[in-house]
């Protein structure tokens, strides 16, 4: 299939367009040359009036270029517009009537190969190229031949149209590629915006889910079973049944702090106060520590630094969490949360004497959200989480985060 040659180079590349104004004025240096020549060689000659005025209307015709002359194609293989191609035929046609009277204007030829090739398809310009070359040539011989044989005016021209031909096609060509690696690395980059935009979501929803099941989930929990043991209680022993009340009011009201402060993208609750991990896991074994379940909490090693915000966030959730899980399922009496800080690592325990459970049964340990939860947030840093478990032995729950980088 014929191949549509670029068309309109400057509008397509901006930066191509001192390449058309050196050929528009090469052409009119050109032309003005060649008059000049013919006026001086020919001074008297019948013709001089007829070379005179052709020169002019090739000169306005080529003025007349940007509004007759290449435009754009309508869509790739198609046909340029029918003034386009009067105008170049009007063009050419005025040229070769010029080179027949004086062949001194063969020498504009370069700048109408230059537009032939912009106005034309490939095959189309070449073939044109081809015929106005052979017209230089020609009108050269003619000029020439009292001289005898020239090797240079028969072979030459040729050589540099197909020269200057080969150029431009291989330079519009490449130009044509890049343009089209370009908008692979656009819609590549646009696509991979888009699949970043959807992972970012997707993430910020397991991060809600995860903060939402570690805080208020819980929570709602914790007050459903208090609620419901006052409820059992409240004929037969009401001091009790107004304890779990009061229990439940209290976590309704760390709640209502946890959710505030999650509307707000903060810190957990229990990390505002500025006391760090250590003092905060001490301060949720306080709290969730009963007349059922007794929780306690022991530090071991000494940390060289202030941990991350977000690996405190982290443990801390993961402790909420596992406390949790034990009061709901584990029917324990007591538990235990242990900090160690190392060199290269935190780790926390939280280890119960509860029913336990076969972990093989239940693939990764998994129940409910809130073991999934746990890994994940320890996976995102890094980290592991394992389970250790055996019916009527207990449970113990092992995060583990890397403070330093992977290598």
């Amino acid at each position: 299939m014929d191949r549509r040659s670029p068309i309109d180079t400057e509008v397509a590349d901006p930066d191509a367009g001192w390449l058309a104004t050196v050929m528009h004025v090469a052409f009119f240096v050109l032309l003005c040359s060649s008059l000049t020549r013919y006026l001086i060689v020919h001074p008297g000659a019948r013709t001089t009036p007829w070379v005179i005025i052709l020169a002019v209307v090739l000169a306005l015709l080529y003025v007349l270029g940007p509004v007759l002359g290449p435009q754009q194609a309508d869509g790739p293989g198609a046909s340029a517009p029918t003034t386009s191609r009067l105008w170049l035929a009007a063009v050419i046609g005025v040229w070769f009537t010029l080179v027949v009277l004086a062949p001194s204007f063969g020498w504009c030829v370069v700048p109408l190969l230059y537009t032939s090739l912009r106005s034309l398809r490939t095959r189309s310009a070449i073939v044109l190229v081809g015929l106005i070359t052979l017209c230089v040539v020609a009108a050269q011989l003619k000029l020439r031949l009292r001289f005898g044989f020239d090797p240079n005016l028969m072979f030459a021209p040729f050589a540099g149209a197909a020269v200057a031909t080969a150029v431009f096609l291989y330079s519009q060509r490449q130009a044509d590629r890049m343009r089209a690696v370009i908008d692979d690395l656009v819609r590549t980059r646009r696509e991979l915006a888009a699949t970043e935009r959807r992972e970012g979501t997707l993430a910020e929803r397991q991060r809600l889910s995860m903060e939402i099941h570690d805080t208020l989930a819980q929570g709602l929990s914790s007050q459903q079973m208090l609620l419901q043991a006052a409820d059992r209680l409240w004929d037969t022993d009401p001091a009790s049944a107004r304890r779990h009340i009061r229990t439940a009011e209290s976590i309704a009201e760390r709640n209502l702090a946890e959710a505030r402060r999650f509307v707000h993208d903060l810190a957990p609750a229990d990390l505002a106060g500025g006391g760090g991990l250590d003092e905060a896991l001490r301060t949720l074994a306080e709290r969730e520590s009963s007349d059922i379940l007794q929780v306690r909490f022991h530090q071991d090693g000494t940390p060289t630094a202030a941990l991350p915000d977000r690996v405190q966030a982290a443990l801390l959730r993961i402790a909420q969490g596992a406390l949790a899980n034990i009061r709901e399922h584990a029917d324990a009496g007591t538990a235990a949360l242990t900090l160690s800080h190392l060199d290269d690592q935190v780790v926390l325990d939280i280890a119960d004497d509860g029913r336990g459970f076969d972990p093989v049964e239940r693939p990764g340990g998994v129940r409910g959200h809130g073991l999934p939860a746990m890994r994940a947030r320890v996976q995102q840093l890094g980290g592991a989480l394992t389970i250790e478990s055996t019916p009527g032995e207990g449970t113990v729950l092992t995060a583990v985060i890397p403070l330093s980088p992977r290598p």
